[in-house]
């Protein structure tokens, strides 16, 4: 399997400090050891879902029952201080339990229209692979457009409006594959894993996480921190880099399908959120390296269906740095 190789030569950049919102070093800090108290030996996990936020996208966490799914989700929702609504999904339920439904007001002798739990800033769906293929059509449409539909009005989400969905394996029971468009919607997708054995032995003293009820130190201002991310610069020659691996990645002998202009889009904002999350106001190939796996692997599959790698690994070696 050929490479190409790639070079960008990055010495004019300087690390400078991150404007915007006052102090945001001190408080990212103190959120990301909010969040570390919440769930133990996770830090790189916790970093990505950050990344995912401020860049705007939504977040699917995919992993066996217990491992912390909704301990993460519920946490990044307190820390952010943001407007939060729970979905358990499951085989019955209907899109009027998301999005809400017009109810009969006898005062008023009309409908008025009650909304749904996805009229909140974020809105954990939890198991959301449980859910059958109607329901999961009207969580789409929430997801690509930021409105919904309902009774023939459109009705707007608020601002900002993320997801974060919790997945149970595909091979355990009672659960619908998503499908590929919504997926796609997804900007990253993230697994937790077992825990390191320092932390388990924590839980098993005893010692267990921050609770949902505590509340966070410090709090941040996720609108404006995503305008600074949207300002991070991406250079020519970086852009190149991107191209190259949007190019390798639609290569029929090792994908399937490649990555289509949107989650391009997808790759090249997460990498600007990890530059902004390190203090830079421009990205580097490590940026685009540090989050290639959660964006494309969720999206790509492999033409092999033998190959042991993961795509973005498939993909990395495909694009390599000289």
């Amino acid at each position: 399997m050929g490479g190409i190789g790639f070079s960008i030569d990055s010495a004019m950049h300087q690390r400078v400090a991150i404007t915007g919102p006052a102090e945001p070093e001190a408080r990212l800090a103190e959120l990301r050891a909010d969040l570390a108290a919440r769930l133990y030996g996770k830090q790189h996990v916790i970093d990505h879902a950050l990344v995912c936020l401020l860049a705007g996208g939504h977040l699917l966490i995919e992993d066996a029952p217990g491992m912390g799914k909704t301990t993460l989700a519920t946490g990044l929702a307190r820390v952010l201080g943001l407007d939060f609504s729970r979905i358990q999904f499951t085989s019955d339920l209907l899109p009027g339990d998301i999005l809400g439904l017009s109810v009969y007001d006898p005062a008023r002798t009309n409908f008025v229209f009650r909304p749904g739990p996805i009229f909140h800033a974020l809105v954990m769906a939890d198991e959301i692979n449980r859910a059958n293929p109607r329901t999961q059509s009207a969580l789409l449409e929430a997801m690509a457009e930021g409105y919904v539909s309902i009774d023939g009005a459109t009705r707007a989400l608020p601002r900002p409006f993320h997801v974060i969905a919790t997945q149970n394996p595909a091979d355990q029971g009672g659960t619908f594959a998503l499908p590929d468009s919504q997926l796609d919607r997804f900007l990253m997708c993230l697994s937790i894993g077992y825990p390191p054995p320092e932390a388990e032995r924590r839980l098993l003293g005893g010692d267990m996480p921050v609770g949902d009820a505590a509340r966070p130190a410090a709090s941040l201002d996720l609108a404006a921190c995503q305008a600074e991310v949207a300002r991070v610069a991406v250079t020519p020659p970086l852009i190149d880099y991107l191209l190259a691996l949007i190019a390798a990645s639609r290569e029929p002998r090792d994908f399937i399908t490649g990555l289509s202009p949107r989650a391009g889009i997808a790759l090249r904002r997460a990498a600007q959120a990890q530059a902004w999350l390190a203090g830079r106001d421009h990205v580097r190939p490590a940026d685009v390296q540090a989050v290639l796996g959660p964006v494309v692997d969720h999206r790509l599959t492999l033409a092999q269906a033998t190959e042991k790698r993961a795509p973005s690994a498939v993909l990395a070696a495909q694009v390599r740095l000289d």
